[in-house]
């Protein structure tokens, strides 16, 4: 059955470089996340004017074309149509090779999403599931705790985080293309070993010895293998997250080396016997000891930074997360986020992150309330309901990115905002929902109240607190969009009737120096214009403009020179003597005036904003012709210079090409 991204879906493919070009490909809550063999070749501009893609970010080593909050549905049709496949722990798209090398950097920001990314809607899903449950237990009384419905709901939410290394096993193993079910069974054995053998995981057993006694790397030894001391964490493996990664990274190198030495007729049970048998025993005696005191180390260091300046920590990292969305770089700091709740029972850190999003969106309100501009406006409204749950990528890169201030004023609003949750001590105890969903994660649950000694008065506060700065900070960030975002609005006759442009999209009332965009589209380097005659700059410098509509405007004060008789072409003398060329089109003198209505004739006196004629866009498309218009300056070398921005949405009457 057809889907309704089909059309998406083959343009993004296409435009990727083709299938062969891909070498991976995930997705996170917003973007389609690729790996290309190679980057360039990838038709970016193309992808960005693409309907259904918001833009494209190249960083960290991925290729993400952010899509919005049906990237799902977008991603499994992508997968089929491409016929990208994942078996065995190994992904396979079709192409060859390793792609370009990348840095360091670029590789732990790869691994992170990768190995993240896919359980992160389960991890919002049991958090809003417990903090719900942790809500219920506060205002129905201990007594809720033995109800079946409370022993049930339980069971999903905290199951999944107890179990989190499978989950954590399966996508690092697709991660680092290791059998899924050999990766799952070092996961099993981790959780198993303290669930069957209380001797192991400490129970009620002395040690033989406590190592670091005191410190976050402290450990005991309860049993040997072989003679060598197995070491157990403190708070075991459950609900971990950095043991296994790392035992399966370093199951997949053992893997592969098995696989390269063991004949074909055994392999299919000797390869993840050997593996197992290798690197199950060195996760409990070496892997997992040292990625916990790893774990132990972040989480100790994160409260070490926390405690010197709550206040500056929090508001530092509020105010960097929209930043760091943009280049999808927070997923380096999305493992810390769920380190801490594994090793410290809570978050007061990252956490601060959560007024980010808050803020966006009461930017975009703010711009929603105040344009005139009715595009914006339209832009604006589906981008705030996004916001309200958490998802602000269609606000940044659609609205306030572009405009600069707005985007300045929410990071300020932000920092504010996360200055005060470190200020007022708020807590965060496991992961959520995001935006309005999130508040649940606020909430304590029972074993938090336990761990933590968490006073029955205490047991909302934090949720409380978050309420209250997520309010402040999204009156400070309406309020200073209100009074620093400014739209002065000009008019310019269109016809007999007026046009209102904001001030980003200033209609020329004739000003000496500049011309405006003659019609609304996307504009182009003349380079990349089809026919050769515009492309080599021969006939003139200026711009190309890709039509959005069928409607064309002077472009400035002057006088109609030319009108040819098929009405694809204008010439324009301007009161500034740039002699100009409006040209709708390629090779449209072929139409002999078909689907063109000139509403002016030569000699023609016209003003900034008048309308000069009328085409049918769609039907000039069905017959076959390429409608990309350049817009020249003919007499370029009367003057010292002839500029224009390209790669951008224009607005019939905005600023288009600078004379100097």
């Amino acid at each position: 059955m057809a889907s309704k991204y089909d059309g998406l879906a083959r343009i993004i493919i296409q435009n990727v470089g083709g299938k062969g070009n891909v070498l991976s490909l995930t997705h996170c809550v917003t973007r389609l996340r690729f790996r290309l063999k190679d980057e360039s070749k990838a038709n970016t501009d193309v992808l960005k004017q693409t309907d259904g893609v918001v833009t494209v970010i190249q960083s960290g080593g991925q290729y993400q074309v952010v899509i919005g909050n049906h990237v799902a549905d977008v991603y499994d049709v992508v997968m089929s149509i491409g016929k990208f496949q994942t078996e065995g722990g190994t992904e396979d798209t079709g192409a060859s090779g390793d792609g370009k090398k990348q840095n360091i950097g670029a590789m732990l920001i790869d691994t992170l999403s990768g190995v993240f990314t896919p359980i992160l809607p389960l991890l919002c899903a049991a958090g809003i599931i417990k903090g719900l449950l942790g809500l219920a237990v506060f205002l129905l009384g201990n007594s809720f705790k033995d109800s079946g419905i409370y022993m049930l709901l339980y069971s999903i939410g905290d199951g999944f985080f107890y179990f989190l290394p499978f989950m954590l096993a399966y996508s690092a193993s697709k991660k680092f293309k290791l059998d899924f079910f050999t990766g799952m069974t070092l996961a099993a054995a981790l959780v198993y070993a303290e669930v069957k053998f209380p001797a192991i995981a400490g129970g009620d057993a002395d040690p033989i010895k406590v190592l670091f006694s005191g410190s976050f790397m402290e450990t005991s030894v309860y049993k040997t293998f072989a003679g060598i001391p197995i070491m157990w964490p403190k708070a075991g493996y459950g609900s971990s997250v950095i043991p296994i990664v790392f035992s399966v990274w370093f199951g997949a190198k053992v893997e592969k080396i098995w696989k390269n030495v063991i004949p074909d007729i055994v392999k299919s049970f000797m390869v993840p016997l050997l593996t197992l048998l290798i690197v199950a025993p060195l996760s409990f005696l070496i892997i997992g000891p040292i990625a916990t005191w790893l774990s132990n180390g972040i989480g100790a260091a994160c409260q070490l930074v926390y405690n010197i300046n709550p206040a500056l920590a929090s508001a530092l990292v509020a105010f960097i997360w929209q930043i760091l969305v943009i280049f999808g770089l927070h997923w380096g700091l999305v493992p810390i986020m769920l380190n801490n709740y594994q090793t410290l029972h809570f978050d007061r850190f990252i956490s601060a992150n959560f007024v980010a999003s808050f803020a966006q969106t009461a930017v975009v309100l703010a711009i929603f309330m105040k344009t005139r501009d009715k595009k914006l406006k339209s832009m604006a409204f589906p981008a705030f309901v996004s916001g309200v749950c958490g998802v602000t990528e269609p606000a940044i890169y659609g609205i306030t990115l572009p405009k600069k201030i707005p985007f300045y004023i929410s990071c300020g609003a932000a920092a504010i905002g996360g200055a005060l949750m470190g200020l007022f001590g708020v807590t965060k105890y496991m992961s959520g929902g995001l935006g309005i969903f999130g508040f649940p994660t606020f909430i304590p649950p029972q074993e938090s109240i336990d761990t933590l000694g968490i006073a029955s008065d205490r047991v909302l506060y934090d949720v409380q607190m978050c309420a209250v700065v997520v309010v402040i900070t999204m009156v400070i960030a309406f309020a200073a969009t209100m009074l620093l975002y400014k739209e002065n609005v000009v008019t310019a006759g269109i016809g007999n009737k007026e046009k209102t442009v904001s001030a980003d999209k200033k209609v020329i009332a004739g000003r000496e120096g500049l011309v405006a965009a003659p019609i609304s589209g996307y504009a182009i380097p003349l380079s990349e214009v089809s026919d050769e005659a515009f492309s080599s700059g021969v006939l003139g410098k200026g711009v190309a403009i890709v039509p959005s509509e069928g409607k064309v405007y002077a472009p400035c004060d002057g006088e109609i020179s030319t009108l040819f008789p098929t009405g694809h072409a204008i010439g324009i003398t301007a009161d500034n003597k740039a002699e100009l060329l409006l040209h709708i089109g390629m090779d449209t003198v072929k139409l002999e005036g078909k689907y063109f209505n000139p509403k002016v004739e030569t000699g023609t006196k016209v003003h900034t904003g008048d309308l000069l004629l009328e085409f049918d866009l769609e039907k000039i498309k069905e017959a076959g012709y390429d409608t990309t218009t350049p817009v020249l300056v003919t007499n370029y070398t009367d003057f010292a210079d002839v500029s224009s921005e390209t790669d951008r949405e224009v607005t019939a009457g905005e600023d288009l090409i600078s004379i100097i």
